[in-house]
């Protein structure tokens, strides 16, 4: 062989090795190539993320402790690295729209002690989680997670408040936003997520986690400068009832370790979201691609819907020969009014059982058996509420029994699914119980309506699962108090930040709808006779923008009855889409939307107090002419709130639709060919 031939392969054989040897950053970049995401294994693992020349994460450190007996093992040292760019979609038909696009640029860094590193760099974001494959069982003592961002920027921060019992991880998941600096965070304060921070030239990063299953959810809290810093419910050992009203499983003594795990399994995902422009996060599909896949092989018995809600409306209902409560005729009544409006379920919410059982000492007043054939023969399914501790008999690591045996016996009476309360934790054991809830209620064909939870990425999983509270929703209106010359909580600004954040994690039982609305001096809560802050259209808005699968009727049967035109056009409304545009929108200001159902169109605008005016480009629309029946606020809705204007008029995509938005206000139009 020819010496200068062999001393060139040589050298160039040991310059392989050697840079593998010293390979210590890798980078992978977004398909359309703006977002980069660069990982350094040097003395610690890092990630940082960069946009378009913006750094959106500095440095962030990525670690974990693993324990396996007397060993105490980290990520080890990163060996094999593999990278590629991924084209992939799915089908979500129970979504707001009917294909999901999964593109890519992916890093795969296999360590010396069986920890995976899995990096995805999209578009809109990037995300990555730890794999173990181990064999044997182990705890995680602790996982590190950081979100180091490159200067003091303004954020929407929903702390942790009304803790139950006390207990710092037992919380319902429910924030409003505090808009503040991060140096300026609660250094002892918990946050949830989705958390926006405010990058420059309008850019906002949300971060996230997704993808949760036998781990607990991502709690996060303020680190040096302007880092966020994850923290994780430790496991429970020990719980008692208590709570709110004694409805809640209190840990009361809990592990020096956040999970244990069989070996092998991947752990949730750590996700930013990054966008130029503010509604495009009304259309982010982060949270679908992140989740696990669909684990119910036949769906065709699931059945979105909109249900008539008894609870908020403290069922008042006039007009009738009974007394309206908690009894078989007003059920009756709820099944008959939305049998006549097109609505597919009602609830029977917390009373109907005993405090302390699904199956004993029920209401006498209550004839589950008459109600649910009447039912069936109107159409209206029925389903009940029910406390997560009731469901799983007070035990979450052995309560299937008691879990399967309930929806069992309901499900064989013609019961269609559950509203399970007051979860009110996302610790591992919590979320382990979510989904074995959801499974078994899968094998019984019952849907489930998740409360005390925000949503993690089961939704995809367990797509009975309709809808998932965790958010400041319509209820809040109720016990609402004022502060000067208004109530102390802006509601119509949240209304406009929810579908940015809280949204972003997945739907959302806000539970909207109210007839009684008010302008800020004619506000006030109460319980028996709730109203809403904003307009009547800002109301009927919520019908397009929420997602949310079960889309509640909050008010009674006598206010729909008494605003029939408005309950015909909330009746229309899918709860599920084919499609969805974003086509306008500032985080915390206003929301303006358009979702897809066959060939109609809805379209739905969203402000906050400060009255808009806007105009709506209906050049997304296919050629053709269209009906386009619009609600709009009044011209007196700033002296009544519940003042509209109901119009028709024909429209095409060369059209410009000039909207006004009074304070509080709303606009929304269903569009068919």
């Amino acid at each position: 062989m020819n010496h200068h031939l062999l001393r060139n392969m040589v050298l160039t054989a040991i310059s392989t090795i050697c840079l593998m040897m010293q390979a210590a950053q890798y980078e992978v970049s977004s398909p359309n190539g703006k977002l980069t995401v660069t990982v350094n294994t040097d003395a610690a693992i890092t990630w940082s993320v960069s946009y378009n020349g913006t750094v959106v994460l500095l440095p962030s450190t990525i670690d974990i402790r693993i324990q396996q007996g007397d060993k105490v093992l980290g990520i080890g040292k990163i060996g094999k690295v593999a990278k590629r760019q991924i084209t992939n979609s799915f089908a979500t038909p129970f979504y707001k729209k009917e294909k999901v696009d999964d593109n890519y640029g992916q890093l795969l860094m296999y360590s010396n002690q069986k920890v995976q590193i899995e990096v995805r760099a999209y578009d809109d974001g990037a995300a990555y989680r730890l794999i173990s494959s181990n064999a044997k069982p182990l705890v995680v003592n602790s996982e590190t997670v950081e979100y180091r961002f490159a200067d003091d920027y303004q954020a929407f921060v929903p702390y942790v408040n009304d803790n139950r019992g006390g207990e710092r991880y037992c919380y319902s998941f429910e924030s409003y936003y505090d808009e503040q600096p991060l140096s300026q965070m609660f250094p002892d304060s918990l946050t949830i997520t989705p958390l926006a921070v405010c990058l420059p030239g309008g850019m906002k990063a949300i971060v996230m986690d997704a993808g949760v299953e036998n781990y607990p959810g991502m709690f996060l809290k303020k680190g040096e400068g302007n880092v966020l810093k994850g923290e994780f419910a430790p496991y429970p050992l020990e719980q008692e009832i208590g709570g709110f009203d004694r409805l809640n499983l209190v840990p009361t003594r809990r592990a020096d370790y956040i999970a244990r795990l069989d070996g092998k399994q991947s752990l949730p995902w750590r996700a930013i979201v990054i966008t130029e422009r503010d509604a495009d996060i009304l259309n982010c599909d982060m949270a679908q691609r992140l989740a696990p896949e669909c684990r119910i092989s036949d769906t065709s018995w699931i059945r979105p819907g909109k249900v008539a809600w008894d609870w908020w409306n403290n069922t008042n209902i006039t007009g009738v020969s009974f007394l309206s409560g908690m009894n078989t005729d007003t059920y009756l009544y709820y099944i008959d009014f939305a049998a006549r409006n097109q609505i597919e379920y009602i609830i029977i919410d917390e009373g109907w059982s005993g405090k302390e059982s699904l199956t004993d000492h029920l209401s006498p007043d209550i004839d589950l058996e008459r109600l649910i054939a009447h039912g069936q023969q109107k159409g209206v399914g029925i389903i009940l509420w029910s406390s997560w501790r009731n469901l799983i008999g007070n035990n979450p690591t052995s309560g299937a029994a008691v879990t399967d045996a309930v929806m069992k016996h309901y499900a064989a009476m013609g019961i269609k699914g559950f509203k399970v309360d007051f979860f009110d934790r996302d610790d591992q054991q919590v979320i382990a119980s979510a989904y074995e809830i959801a499974a078994c209620a899968a094998k019984h064909h019952l849907y489930l309506d998740y409360h005390g939870l925000k949503p993690f990425g089961i939704q995809r999983a367990y797509p009975n699962i309709f809808n998932f509270e965790g958010v400041k929703g319509l209820e809040n209106s109720k016990w609402e108090p004022r502060a000067g010359d208004g109530p102390l909580h802006n509601q119509p600004r949240y209304d406009v930040t929810a579908p940015y954040l809280r949204m972003l994690a997945g739907p959302m039982d806000y539970t909207p709808g109210a007839m009684t609305n008010a302008m800020k001096d004619c506000f006030f809560g109460n319980n028996d006779h709730p109203m809403s802050q904003g307009t009547r259209v800002h109301q009927m808005a919520m019908y397009t923008t929420f997602e949310a699968p079960l889309q509640m009727l909050a008010d009674s049967p006598t206010q729909y009855m008494r605003n029939q035109e408005c309950t015909d056009f909330i009746a229309q409304v899918p709860t599920t889409f084919d499609e969805t545009i974003a086509l306008d929108g500032k985080l915390g200001e206003y929301t303006v939307i358009a979702r897809r159902k066959g060939t109609t169109w809805y379209l739905a605008v969203l402000t906050d107090w400060t009255p808009r005016d806007l105009t709506l480009n209906l050049s997304f629309l296919p050629a053709g002419q269209y009906q386009a029946d619009i609600f709009t606020d009044g011209v007196n809705a700033l002296k009544d709130a519940t003042d509209y204007q109901h119009l028709r008029q024909i429209v095409t995509a060369t059209d410009r639709l000039n909207i006004h938005l009074s304070s509080g206000g709303g606009w929304t139009a269903i569009l068919k060919k």
